[in-house]
């Protein structure tokens, strides 16, 4: 990048093989792009093609929430205003999936996309704070995942785990983290061809709950209660107001549910080509919001939004007990199993890379900078391992459901790395010399880093105070982090000398944010 004193680190004009190289070379900063390939770096016939990439998008955003979509969009939002909620996501979200495909053309040679946008476009601080808040905002959503897979167990073994919310479970959970992170120390290859599997397995009862709903469908059920009910049962009339406060009280569950749509772009250093890395994003963004609306809507032809939202978890599989019996209950809690445990190594796979790039360019423990024989960064895996650890230990003290704190939690921590890269996108476009050859225009480029960025503040304000808080806390008990990997990478002065100026003061606005929303969250009553 022209404009940045680290464009040297990563040439834009370097080979794929030398990228793959520098993408794969264990120097402590970001390595020289003429690097030799360090021990189990990927060659071109272990690259990531199309259909493999794809996968890992779809597979990272179709996990256990698409079980529980009917019940957590019924909640808050009528048929009418789900519709209008999906089109609004779809609209926003496909503008950061299109930050994601632009940037992996115009900045071919930053791999690790979000957290390397946000570390050259915006400084050190900043590129620690997206590093860190990416990894734990999805260690957190593993959490999720931990919760609604004993939740599918529980229905088989209900003697055992019950609802997925008692010992038992935290301990079945507890088991699934470790095995994972096996798994996942195997490396980026092995989990493509796991997932392209995981992926078929996890879609296919999906597509069998779609069928079966759409036979028992009634058009005037789901006409009747369009705009939804008021307490005395009678069916409501279009209000803009009422509308737009269901609206927005879906988007954390939406963005949750979109999260790893960026997925192809954090393993592109594995890509064969950055065209692959495009393709991949779009496939996976139409696939995944056809599947998520239709999920979501039908079930309204059936019940009424209220008698959906009183449905124990996985909703999916207790619409198909009610109406085909244990047959359809166990095709679906089978799904979850599949779809948790496939999306789980993904994520393994996807949220290590952040620690370890960062650790590289010495804004994390260079200690995160490690990796196995296969290539996995397995220190990073093991405290991401050990986060979740923590974070399922903390949701069996959470109050009320679980599952929806933890992915309203997951969701307002991934919201500054999307808003970030579609800044970051917006300053390359408006400041930097635009590639020859590239397919995206300068000026859709600019388009879509505004229109990205504002779709990300909406839905910073949606997300509500309680969320932030506890956001803000997360992010702060992070800073030591970058202190640690400042001094480790051989920075010389006072812990204020690793910080610019700007960075102070944005330093000391999130320690004051991180304070206050301690004292917030434990007066919000979000734990028991």
């Amino acid at each position: 990048m022209a404009s940045s004193p680290n464009a040297s680190r990563a040439s834009a004009s370097a080979t794929p093989a030398s990228v793959a190289q520098a993408n794969h070379a264990p120097a402590k900063g970001a390595p020289s792009p003429h690097a030799s390939p360090a021990k189990g770096a990927a060659s071109d016939g272990r690259k990531v093609g199309v259909v493999g990439l794809a996968a890992i998008v779809i597979s990272a955003m179709v996990g256990g929430g698409i079980y529980n979509l009917p019940q957590s969009m019924a909640a808050s939002a009528s048929a009418g205003s789900q519709i209008i909620a999906w089109a609004i996501t779809g609209f926003g979200m496909w503008f950061i999936a299109n930050t994601f495909r632009i940037l992996s053309q115009v900045k071919p040679s930053l791999k690790n996309g979000i957290y390397t946008y946000a570390e050259r476009g915006f400084g050190k601080f900043v590129g620690f704070l997206i590093a860190y808040g990416y990894w734990i905002c999805n260690c957190i959503a593993l959490v999720a995942y931990g919760v609604m897979i004993m939740a599918a167990v529980g229905s088989f073994l209900p003697q055992v785990f019950g609802d997925g919310s008692n010992i038992a479970s935290l301990v079945g959970a507890s088991v699934i983290t470790w095995a994972m992170f096996a798994l996942a120390c195997r490396g980026v290859k092995s989990g493509s061809a796991i997932n392209v599997v995981g992926t078929i397995g996890k879609i296919v009862p999906v597509l069998i709950f779609i069928v079966a709903v759409v036979t028992v469908f009634q058009l005037s059920v789901f006409m009747e209660g369009f705009w939804g009910y008021a307490k005395s049962g009678a069916a409501l009339s279009f209000n803009l107001g009422d509308v737009m406060s269901q609206v927005s009280g879906t988007m954390m569950i939406t963005l949750f549910l979109f999260t790893g749509i960026e997925g192809a772009v954090v393993v592109s250093g594995d890509a064969r080509t950055q065209s692959d890395v495009s393709k991949a994003t779009t496939i996976g963004f139409v696939v995944v919001l056809l599947l998520y609306s239709i999920v979501s809507i039908l079930p309204l032809g059936i019940y009424t939004s209220a008698d959906i939202a009183g449905m124990a978890d996985p909703s999916m599989a207790a619409i198909m007990h009610d109406r085909f019996g244990d047959v359809g209950a166990a095709i679906v809690n089978i799904g979850v199993m599949v779809a948790v445990l496939s999306s789980w190594l993904v994520w393994m796979l996807m949220l290590a890379q952040m620690p370890l790039y960062a650790a590289r360019d010495g804004i994390f423990p260079k200690r995160f900078a490690r990796q196995n024989g296969k290539g996995a960064p397995g220190y990073s895996l093991l405290w991401s391992t050990i986060v979740i650890q923590l974070g399922l230990v903390a949701s069996h003290f959470m109050a009320g459901n679980a599952w929806d704190t933890v992915v309203d939690i997951s969701a307002v921590m991934c919201m500054p790395c999307y808003m970030t890269c579609a800044l970051f996108l917006w300053k390359v476009a408006w400041k930097e010399t635009w590639p020859e050859g590239v397919r995206f225009s300068r000026r859709n480029g600019l388009a879509t880093g505004i229109i990205g960025t504002v779709f990300s503040l909406y839905l910073i304000y949606a997300s509500g105070l309680t969320y932030l808080m506890i956001a803000a806390f997360v992010y702060a008990i992070g800073i030591p982090l970058f202190v640690l990997g400042c001094r480790q990478a051989g920075q010389a002065g006072s812990v204020l000398g690793y910080f610019t100026k700007g960075e102070k003061v944005l330093c000391l606005a999130v320690m004051a944010l991180g304070v206050a929303g301690v004292i917030y969250s434990l007066s919000s009553g979000v734990f028991a």
